[in-house]
């Protein structure tokens, strides 16, 4: 089991974005799936992507952004079915959480679908809150928390 940054300058770009996005199209709805763009979307400077492996198969990813120099926002979490309630989803987003503090960001957030208890549970055992409901935020009958965790007062 290994965790990993996804580099640019990787040899295995092309492999690991093409194993992502079928994931990707896999786990979530095509309106809310970044498949299409993912590759455009690690492009930009400010994104962030680490990876989990099994035995040489991808079983997790989280996806971040740094659009200023105080805050994060995490894009997207997933882990497949397989490796679910194994502590993956825990372990990515404690990495993705050190690499924001390592780059001194102040406040990392993130959208979550209020009937995802498992997810909410997790971010809430990270530390992060409940700032408020978004509604329709995922289409006309599907809100979100959004949710974040500061670290600015340490």
């Amino acid at each position: 089991m290994g965790l990993s940054e996804l580099q640019r300058t990787s040899g295995r770009w092309g492999e690991v974005v093409d194993e992502i996005v079928r994931l990707e199209k896999k786990i979530f709805p095509k309106h809310e799936s970044l498949a299409r763009s993912f590759d455009d979307e690690l492009k930009k400077k400010n994104s962030g992507l680490l990876y989990m492996e099994i035995d040489g198969e991808i079983a997790g990813y989280v996806m971040y952004s740094c659009p200023s120099s105080l805050c994060a926002v995490v894009a997207k979490l997933a882990v497949k079915e397989k490796y679910r309630r194994q502590g993956h989803g825990e372990a990515l987003m404690k990495a993705a959480i050190q690499k924001c503090r390592s780059k001194r960001i102040n406040r990392i957030s993130l959208h979550v679908e209020p009937l995802r208890s498992s997810a909410v549970n997790l971010y809430k055992k990270l530390g992060f809150q409940i700032d408020t409901l978004v509604t329709a935020y995922y289409s006309s009958d599907r809100d979100a928390y959004r949710m974040f965790i500061d670290f600015g007062n340490e």
